[in-house]
């Protein structure tokens, strides 16, 4: 989860700080609007984490499922422009948070197996 945490900053940072240079973006986001959607973000997946600690163990994985399903969001990119219209900085942090959100799925839904008697 810290790691798809990490991943996810550093995508929003990028994105925020380099806003005008990502292509076809549009006009109304800003960068502050980047970071709130970050910090949105991460309160599902926090919430998640608060649940699992006091034995939530299914809402938790739940938040925290949605929130590695919103770091695919960032593969939204390309239906705005082509992988070759981004710089190598943009689609390297694009593909690490969706990389590290399907790393995060993907123990998520380990975890929701029923257990063997």
């Amino acid at each position: 989860m810290l790691a798809y945490c990490l991943a996810s900053l550093a995508h929003h940072i990028h994105n925020a700080e380099f806003l005008n240079e990502y292509p076809n973006l549009p006009g109304w986001l800003t960068p502050a609007g980047v970071y709130a959607a970050w910090a949105g973000e991460s309160v599902a997946g926090f919430a998640g984490y608060v649940l699992m600690r006091h034995g939530y163990r299914i809402g938790g994985l739940v938040l925290i499922a949605l929130y590695a399903v919103l770091g695919l969001g960032g593969l939204m990119h390309y239906s705005l422009a082509p992988l070759q219209s981004h710089t190598l900085a943009m689609n390297a942090t694009i593909w690490a948070e969706a990389a590290a959100a399907i790393l995060l799925l993907t123990i998520v839904a380990l975890q929701l197996r029923p257990e063997k008697a």
